[in-house]
């Protein structure tokens, strides 16, 4: 592939998203929007109307995907063992910097950069990455939040539930009736542009009070995804193109779900905020340079 070619790819990947978010940041600007109800039947309704279309299709075989899936869970759980030491000598609690560094943007960004950069036959391993990350994120990321988070609510989750559905329609080999799954289906395509407006409708709440820890974030957050991503690879091993899909999950900014954690459980959420945020922003430069790399 010549450069002209690789740089139109890249820009035909990464402008259909930042134009999405850019459209519902100005719009926020000029008419202030809640995204409150959206958000809620993003993550009650389509994300897992999405999440349910894809597991229960044809095509779709878990077996396939636990070698990306053990991966991508060391990705996650190894950003936090890498970051934790530089907590001390940073001088901020473990429980405000780890969660962002670990849990990241696999939904709003993750799902569609995945998808636009390897096409529609990509979208399994992007909702297998964001599935991987958001268990990990209502398991693990609450338990060290509250140490007394009652684990079991999890499976109470649509998202969760929808996921339990599809693997047994997957394994049983089942297939959906043709009028059920247009409905599923047309519901599932609203989940991606959806995520991608509330998160240009929040951009316009960036706090720059601790631009610093969130500039500092910005860089840590890829770096430490990155570092995990090439040691599984070195010595794990994993195909090359499963390695591709791997560099782009682990460079990903915090994920938004950080910031309302954090105001959750009152863990420091000014600063989590600027952390999550500001990444996010610094993502548009940072990505590209990792697609770069893989395309």
């Amino acid at each position: 592939m010549d450069t002209s070619t690789l740089f139109s790819q890249i820009f035909n990947t990464v402008f259909p998203l930042a134009s999405i978010v850019l459209v519902a940041f100005f719009y926020a600007r000029v008419r202030p929007t809640d995204m409150t109800v959206a958000n809620r039947l993003n993550i009650s309704v389509f994300c897992p109307a999405l999440i349910f279309s894809v597991m229960a299709s044809k095509e779709f075989h878990i077996a396939q995907y636990v070698d990306l899936i053990l991966a991508a869970t060391a990705v996650v759980l190894g950003s936090g063992l890498l970051v934790w030491p530089l907590c001390r000598w940073l001088k901020i609690s473990p429980k405000t910097l780890v969660p962002p560094m670990m849990f990241n943007n696999s939904g709003n960004l993750g799902i569609p950069l995945i998808v636009l950069a390897f096409g529609e036959s990509a979208l399994p391993i992007a909702v297998v990455l964001f599935l991987t990350e958001n268990l990990l994120h209502f398991t693990v990321g609450m338990y060290l939040l509250n140490p007394k988070s009652n684990l079991l609510n999890v499976l109470k989750m649509p998202m969760i539930i929808a996921t339990i559905l599809g693997l047994i329609w997957s394994l049983q080999g089942w297939t959906v009736m043709p009028a059920v799954k247009v409905s599923v289906d047309m519901m599932g395509q609203i989940a991606i542009p959806l995520m991608l407006f509330a998160l240009g409708v929040r951009m316009t709440n960036v706090d720059f009070s601790e631009w610093k820890l969130g500039v500092l974030s910005g860089f840590l957050c890829p770096l430490s995804g990155l570092i995990i991503a090439v040691i599984w690879y070195y010595l794990v091993g994993m195909s090359a193109e499963n390695f591709a899909y791997l560099l782009i999950f682990a460079c990903l900014p915090p994920a938004i779900l950080n910031y309302m954690v954090a105001e959750l459980y009152q863990q420091e959420p000014h600063k989590v905020a600027s952390i999550v945020l500001i990444s996010n922003l610094m993502s548009v430069g940072i990505v590209p340079c990792v697609l770069f790399y893989v395309l």
